[in-house]
C-alpha cells in the first residue's frame, strides 16, 4: 500500500510538471489546503492517500461486509472507471475483467449442473438475469453506491468514477432521432471485431452453436462501440461502469482472499437471488415440439385427454386437459377452450422435462483444492428438441 502511495504522490508531481506553468500555476503565497486542492484537481481521480480518510468509502467497505485484509486502496480502485482515469495501474479494468470471468464460471456452473437439460437459449438468458449489466446495475444501487457528475482528483473516493456519455448521443443511438430508420439501424448494428467471427461481412448466420462459440457467456456479440483505448476522451454508459465496479469486487476480493471468498460473495450476492427460470421458456409450437421430444426417447407418440370440466355452455367454460403418453401423463393445464388447455398442457409437458434438477447437485468448482471429495461427473443431456 505504502509504495502504490508514494508512487501516486510522484504521479501527482510529475502531472503537475507535465501542466506547465501555463495550465497549472500555484502561487506560494497560497494556502496549504488550497494547494492541496488544486493539485487534487489536476488528478484524473482521487489519489490512494484520499482513500484511508474517506468515510463513504469506509462505510461501503463495511456494508459489503469485507474482510480487513482487503486494503481500502483497492476497494477505492474499483470505484475508478478506466474512462475516468486511463491509467491502468489505478483504475478498476484488470480487477472488472477477472471478476467478469469468475461471474461467468460460477454462474455457467451453477445453472449447467442445476438444470442439465435447458435449452442454450434460456441458458444464455439466465446468465443474463444473474450477471447482465441490467443486473449488476440493480446491485449497485442497493449496495448505496452513488455516481459522482464529473470525475476529478478533489471528489470522495466513495463514489463511482466514470465519464458519462452525452444523453444527445444515447437517444440518438436508441433512435429517438430525426435521422433515416434504415441509416440509425445499420450503424446501431455491432461491429465484429477481433477473431471471435471468421467473417467479416454482414451475410452470415447466427445460430445457437456460433453463439456458444464465438460470442460471449450471454449469446451477444462482442461489440465494438467505435472509440480505441488510446481515445483521448472516452464515455462510457451507467449501466457499463456499474457492472465493471461490480465485477471488479469480486476480482479484489479473490485476489486478496482467495477462491473460497469469492465463492461466498458469489453466493451471498448473486445466486441467492431468486430466478424463475420456468418464465423464461417461450415455445412457438409446444405440441409439435412435445411429438418431437417423445419420438426421440422412444416413448409413444403423446395423446390430449380431457380430465375435467365445468360450465361449457356458460360464459366462462374451464377445461382441463392431460398430456399422456401412453399410460404416462407428461402434464397438465386448464384454459378457457379446449386448444388452449391442450397447448398449455404441452407446455407443462416440455417444462416438466426441461427443468429436470438432480437431487444432489455438487459443481466443479467444489472439487478444487486439496483434502476435498472428487468431483463426480453430472448429467449431461442430449440437448433441446429442434424442429
Amino acid at each position: 500500500m505504502q509504495p502504490a502511495v508514494q508512487g501516486r504522490e510522484q504521479n501527482l508531481n510529475r502531472e503537475e510538471d507535465q501542466l506547465g506553468d501555463e495550465e497549472l500555476v500555484i502561487p506560494n503565497d497560497m494556502p496549504g489546503h488550497l494547494q492541496k486542492e488544486a493539485r487534487l484537481r489536476a488528478l484524473p481521480s482521487p489519489p490512494l492517500s484520499e482513500a484511508k480518510s474517506s468515510a463513504k468509502l469506509a462505510a461501503l467497505h463495511a456494508r459489503l461486509s469485507l474482510s480487513p485484509r482487503i486494503p481500502i486502496g483497492t476497494f477505492a480502485r474499483c470505484l475508478v472507471d478506466g474512462t475516468a482515469d486511463p491509467n491502468p495501474d489505478f483504475n478498476n479494468t484488470s480487477l472488472s475483467t477477472l471478476g467478469r470471468e469468475l461471474y461467468g464460471y460460477y454462474t455457467s456452473e451453477a445453472i449447467l449442473c442445476r438444470y442439465p437439460r435447458l435449452p442454450t437459449a434460456v441458458v444464455f438468458a439466465a446468465m443474463s438475469a444473474y450477471v447482465g449489466p441490467r443486473t449488476l446495475t440493480q446491485i449497485t444501487k442497493e449496495w448505496g453506491v452513488e455516481l459522482v457528475a464529473e470525475p476529478g482528483g478533489e471528489v470522495d473516493p466513495g463514489y463511482l468514477q466514470c465519464k458519462r456519455e452525452d444523453s444527445m448521443l444515447v437517444r440518438k443511438r436508441s433512435g429517438q432521432s430525426d435521422e433515416d430508420p434504415a441509416i440509425a439501424l445499420e450503424r446501431s448494428q455491432p461491429k465484429i471485431v477481433g477473431l471471435n467471427r471468421p467473417n467479416p461481412g454482414w451475410s452470415w448466420r447466427r445460430g445457437v452453436s456460433s453463439m456458444t462459440v464465438y460470442d460471449d457467456e450471454f449469446g451477444d456479440l462482442i461489440k465494438d462501440n467505435g472509440r480505441s483505448s488510446n481515445s483521448i476522451d472516452p464515455t462510457t454508459t451507467v449501466e457499463d461502469a456499474c457492472a465493471r465496479f461490480v465485477q471488479a469486487v469480486m476480482g479484489a476480493v479473490y485476489l486478496h482472499r482467495g477462491k473460497h471468498a469469492a465463492k461466498s460473495f458469489f453466493q451471498e450476492h448473486i445466486l441467492s437471488r431468486h430466478l424463475n427460470i420456468g418464465s423464461m421458456f417461450e415455445f412457438k409450437q409446444p405440441t409439435l415440439d412435445l411429438t418431437k421430444l417423445c419420438a426421440r426417447e422412444g416413448l409413444e407418440s403423446p395423446v390430449a385427454r380431457i380430465l375435467s370440466e365445468t360450465g361449457r355452455l356458460s360464459r366462462h367454460p374451464v377445461f382441463i386437459v392431460g398430456v399422456f403418453a401412453g399410460r404416462e401423463k407428461l402434464g397438465e393445464g386448464s384454459g378457457s377452450s379446449l386448444n388452449e388447455a391442450r397447448v398449455r398442457a404441452a407446455v407443462g409437458a416440455l417444462k416438466g422435462w426441461y427443468l429436470y434438477s438432480p437431487l444432489e447437485v455438487r459443481v466443479p468448482s467444489e472439487a478444487e483444492g486439496p483434502n476435498v471429495k472428487p468431483w463426480k461427473p453430472v448429467l449431461i443431456d442430449i440437448g433441446e428438441v429442434i424442429c
